[in-house]
Order: C-alpha cells, then structure tokens, then sequence
C-alpha cells in the first residue's frame, strides 16, 4: 500500500500478491465495479452518437496540449481580472507550501476540502498536518478512507473496497454515532450531521477542479453529493489546486466533456451539482479566491509524442471499471493515487521513470483492450503501456532474460536455425516428458512450469511432415496441390 501520493511503496507483484488474499476487499469490488459498468453502458448506449463526441472530446484534447501555454496564460489573466490570484507550482512540495501558507496567513487550524485527488497526489493532508492544520475531507467515501486511516482504492469511488457493514462500525468507532442499521441513509445522516458542523465553523476550504475556462477564468467541480457547493460558496477563503491539463479554451468546449464525464464516471446523462465560481465577488461566497496550477511532472509528460495523450484524461474512472486485473487487485496494489489502467500510465510519467516500483505498473495488464474502448476521450493505453514497458526495459541493465530472448531471436530469424533448435529440444525433453506434458523444467526455466504444463514437443513438425507426405514425393516439395487429402495423423501441430 501507498504512504500517499503517486509513489508506490512496493513493486505492483508483492502488492498485487496481498490485495488478492482479501477475499472480502476482492466481493466488495466485483460487486460494486459490475453495478456502475452495466449502468455506463446503458447510458452511454443512449447517446447515438456517442462515438462522435469520444472524438470530438479526444481531438479538443489534443488541441489544448499542442497551445497549453498560451492557454494557461489566458486562464491567469481572466482569473486575475475577476479579482482571483493565481499561483504557479512546479513540483508537489511547491503546492503544499503554497496552500499552508495561504491557509496560515489566515490563522486556520482546519481547512475542509472538497474531493480531490490532485491534494491526494501531492499529500496535501499530511503537508497541511507538518503546519498543524487538520484537513477534513467532506466528500463521503474520501471521509471513510480518513477516518479508517486508510488509502483510495479507486477515482471515483475512493472507499468502493468497503462494504456497509464496515461503514457503520467504522462511524460508530470515529464518529460516536449510534447507527441500529448501515441502511445508505442512515450512515448519510451520521456523516451529514458531523460535517454541517465543520461547513458552518472553518472558514479556509480546498478544492480541486475538473476543468477551467480560459475566456472567463471559470473553475469547475462536479460532484454528486453538494459537499462540494457547500466548500465553494460558506468558507471565506477558497483555494483551488488544478493541474494545468485541466484548462479548457472556451465555454463551448465545457459542453463536450459535461456529456461525456457523466455517463462514463456514475453512468448519468447529467452530473446532480455543477459548481463553477470566477474570482470574487463582494458580499457573494468566498472573498478571497487563489488557484494553484499544478505541474508536477505534467511538461514532461507533454513533451513526449507518445505518452502525451495520457494528459487528455478527465479522471471518469471508466477504465478502471472494466479492467480484470484492477477488478481482482483492487486499487492498493497500485501503491498510487492513480489506480488501474490510467494510472499504470500516468504514475510512471509523472515521475519521469524514475522510481523502480512505479516502473513496475505498466505490467499490470492483460493487455486486453478494454480501457481502450470504454475511454471517453480514446487514450490508447495499450499503446501507451506497451511503449513504456520498452522504455523501462531498454534502460535496464543486460539481464540473463534479455540475452536469453536476443538468443531465440538469432534462431527464430533463419528456418534452418530454428529447425535445428527444435530437433536437439525433441530429443533432449525426454527425460521431462511424462503423460505427453512436462510438469517441471530445470534451472532457470523453472518459471515457465512453476503454474502450468509445458506441452511436448511433437514427434514431427509440421515442414517435416510436408516434405515427407506422398504429394510431395509426386509432385516436389514446393507444390501445395492435394494437401487436404493426403494431410491424414502424421503430424502433430506445435
């Protein structure tokens, strides 16, 4: 499990390797990720043309990352002029300071903040709690995870890994509340009545943005519950962390995504609240408004021809949802703010290759596609996984793997090598072979039986058996006529 952030404590193997003994975490999210992706089809099934705005959402994308600079400038104008500060953060450590400094200038000791998993990828919370400031989470399920000391197990759904049974013992225990039942409205209730409290006393909160309109300087959230109108419109002081992929040019562009985010995220034709705030306005919500825009890693990404269209992701959660290996590890094992299929691409980006465990998660894939095909805004993930795995390893040191694989790559180039390797494996198998089947291979090779049976090798290949059937005695060994009859059982296909 992850201490927080995008760093993973361990490489994705060990950490796969615990998440899959939880029988109960592994219930809980096949559950849970079956519900929302039979409810997303039927939604997205809706929409006739739902693939014309995948590509309408991809293209805008891709236009934004070719002008991103000089869209951030205008973001930075348009929020200044609406009486908005805005303030540029190159690293995660920058971010943190610049929040704790904000929020200690205006003396808080608790800030509430509205879900976002940017503050989860720079660990804002534990930067906040080093200045003696307590964050309070007020989205739900990102209250369940703070309350159980716990990490997100996934984008949308941080506390999908537990069940309500777990809840209702978890409020009880942290929040004294006294629930007779985990009936869903009842544990609403108990976390309603202890954030009311929170909303009406702390007068800093912190958001996160899912996009912002560089005409207007406009911010937006979407979220479910209100939580997050009640941080954007009571605190005095709104600080919002954004990173910079977010911007967006104009207002018609927002269209696009607030049809696409809704139906692919909680699987609705529309989001239940939209927030969008521009600067400030007297005697109306916050009366200081600071936006943090949020690098971190973010140029590198872009800079790479590649890997850049990773940037065009909107955190749906789509991807997650039907992936089978993020659907049996849950989102532990990805040691990640960014969990599944989008973070297996993104974490190792955002820190530029460079931390071995992150390095691990481009592994984590069936390779099967279907990211692909449920992305609203079409990141080829397989493409992406498959050219960072080759990066990964080319930058590897020489291993006896890689010279045993440029070793069958000589034999495989040339028929006659790869003939002759095949004849001296035939006869050297046979001490292995038992019942047709080697069960166990020696040294090294152990690996390729250590969970499955290694066919034989069969008695006759099938060129030996075409330059040694009747038709190509009559006719030479280069003419095809008369294959389907004279084939018979004389070999064994490899």
């Amino acid at each position: 499990m992850s201490a927080g952030g995008i760093k993973p404590a361990r490489p994705f193997p060990a950490a796969a390797r615990d998440t899959l003994g939880n029988a109960q975490m592994r219930r809980n999210l096949r559950h849970a990720t079956t519900t929302i992706r039979e409810k997303r089809q039927r939604a997205v099934d809706e929409l006739p043309n739902w693939e014309a705005l995948r590509d309408e959402a991809a293209a805008l994308k891709d236009h934004v990352m070719a002008h991103l600079s000089e869209y951030l400038l205008e973001l930075e104008a348009s929020v200044q002029a609406r009486g908005g500060q805005v303030h540029w953060a190159r690293t995660a450590q920058e971010a943190r300071s610049i929040v704790a400094a904000l929020a200690q200038r205006h003396g808080a000791q608790e800030v509430i903040k509205v879900k976002s998993i940017s503050t989860d990828e720079i660990e804002l919370n534990a930067g906040l709690a080093a200045h003696g400031i307590h964050a309070i989470e007020t989205d739900l399920a990102e209250l369940i995870v703070q309350l159980a000391e716990d990490q997100p197990s996934h984008i949308l759904v941080p506390a999908i890994h537990r069940n309500r049974a777990e809840i209702r013992e978890l409020f009880q225990r942290k929040l004294g509340a006294e629930l007779l039942t985990d009936d869903p409205k009842a544990l609403a209730d108990a976390a309603r009545t202890y954030l009311r409290e929170k909303f009406l006393s702390t007068t800093v909160a912190v958001s996160g943005a899912n996009f912002a309109v560089a005409e207007t300087g406009t911010v937006c959230v979407v979220e479910s519950e209100g939580n997050g109108r009640m941080c954007l419109t009571m605190p005095d002081v709104l600080i919002s962390v954004m990173g910079i992929e977010k911007v967006l040019p104009t207002w018609q562009d927002l269209a696009v995504f607030l049809r696409v985010l809704p139906r692919s995220s909680t699987a609705e034709r529309m989001n239940p609240y939209t927030s969008f705030w521009s600067g400030v306005t007297p005697g109306d919500g916050p009366q200081e408004f600071h936006l943090v825009l949020l690098d971190n890693g973010r140029t590198d990404v872009l800079a790479d021809d590649v890997g850049r269209q990773t940037l065009r992701c909107i955190r749906c959660s789509a991807c997650l949802n039907v992936c089978p290996v993020y659907e049996r590890t849950g989102g532990h094992a990805y040691g990640s703010v960014y969990p599944g299929p989008i973070g297996a691409i993104l974490t190792p980006q955002l820190l530029q290759l460079e931390d071995e465990n992150a390095n691990t998660l481009p592994w984590a894939s069936s390779l099967c596609g279907a990211c692909y095909d449920a992305c609203p805004v079409k990141i080829n993930i397989p493409e992406v996984l498959l050219y960072l795995r080759g990066q990964i390893s080319d930058a590897q040191p020489p291993s006896v793997q890689a010279a045993a694989f440029k070793v069958a790559a000589w034999v495989m180039s040339e028929p006659h090598r790869f003939e002759g390797a095949i004849k001296l494996a035939r006869t050297g198998q046979g001490p292995l072979v038992k019942h047709g089947a080697i069960h166990a291979l020696p040294g090294l090779l152990a690996g390729w039986t250590a969970s499955r049976d290694l066919p034989a090798f069969p008695r006759q290949t099938f060129r030996e058996w075409w330059r040694q059937r009747p038709a190509a005695q009559e006719h030479g060994p280069d003419r095809p006529e008369d294959t389907s009859e004279t084939a018979g059982n004389a070999w064994e296909p490899l």
